[in-house]
């Protein structure tokens, strides 16, 4: 599953944007029966794999939607006009709801149907930082489940995949 800024705005750019994924991926692994497999947080997108016993399109949309309204607090509070005059500016005209619009319209997921196809999203997530010439390793990417799987200290604990 992929969650895209509007317009590959680069927002995950301070530990406390990207701590706010973390956070509500925590929250819904503890409270939801979330099940967090692999992940990266780029500093424009998500990328990860999940699943869950419970309703996933439900948890999903509660976490963009929840997601979404603490960045803009956050970016309220941090006084970051810039980013939330773009995030205003980008809003689809038919999100009556709101005043900005952080993630692009759909998740883009992907049902897992092959080992072979799940070790080629698990690199493409991993390798996602190295690509970008952020880390020359996948491990060293501090938001990425690649630490995690090489015994490194994670950000959050991950669960086991079950195929």
């Amino acid at each position: 599953m992929t969650f895209t800024i509007v317009k590959w705005i680069p927002l995950f750019t301070k530990q406390k944007y990207c701590d706010i994924i973390i956070d509500n991926l925590e929250f819904y692994r503890k409270e939801q029966g979330l099940k967090v497999h692999f992940l990266v947080i780029m500093p424009d997108h998500v990328h990860f794999i999940v699943s869950s016993e419970k309703d996933l399109g439900n948890i999903i949309h509660n976490l963009k939607s929840y997601t979404a309204k603490e960045i803009i607090q956050n970016l309220k509070n941090d006084k970051r006009k810039w980013i939330l005059s773009l995030l205003k500016y980008y809003k689809k005209r038919h999100k009556t709801q709101s005043e900005y619009q952080v993630w692009q319209e759909g998740s883009h997921p992907e049902m897992i149907i092959s080992t072979d196809m799940l070790n080629q999203k698990i690199n493409y997530i991993h390798f996602n930082p190295v690509k970008a010439d952020f880390v020359n390793i996948p491990e060293d990417w501090k938001y990425s489940s690649a630490g995690y799987y090489a015994g490194r200290v994670s950000i959050i604990e991950f669960n086991e995949i079950e195929m």
